[in-house]
């Protein structure tokens, strides 16, 4: 076997075993009430799963295993900026990762953002 074909063969055993990992951290998580409002419409007002990351960042996730957050939206990510401040985006079913904008954390609702045109909560 060349060492090509060896490479090869370990790139697509790291990717399987990434695919495992992202498979089993949508499963991960603690289910919570959302909300997400887009262009000042209700999207979702139900339970979801919230991800925690390490520095306040977090992604909602459906809370059924497989289906999509609402919509065509599989699920949303806050990343923090800066202490009250984010960036969200939402990943699609066609494995689009598109940019939702800056979000601030809401002074009414901690457990709340708010951007531009929508509103994401997860209590």
């Amino acid at each position: 076997m060349t060492r090509f074909a060896l490479r090869l063969g370990s790139a697509a055993a790291a990717l399987a075993m990434l695919a495992a990992d992202a498979a089993g951290a949508a499963s991960a998580g603690r289910v919570v009430r959302c909300r997400v409002e887009s262009a000042s419409v209700v999207a979702l007002n139900g339970p979801c799963r919230f991800l925690a990351g390490g520095d306040g960042s977090f992604s909602l996730a459906s809370a059924d295993a497989g289906k999509p957050l609402y919509g065509e939206i599989l699920d949303l990510s806050v990343t923090l900026l800066s202490p009250g401040a984010a960036e969200v985006r939402g990943l699609t079913r066609a494995g689009v990762n598109s940019r939702w904008g800056e979000a601030r954390r809401s002074a009414r609702d901690r457990a709340c953002w708010e951007g531009a045109d929508f509103r994401i909560c997860a209590w």
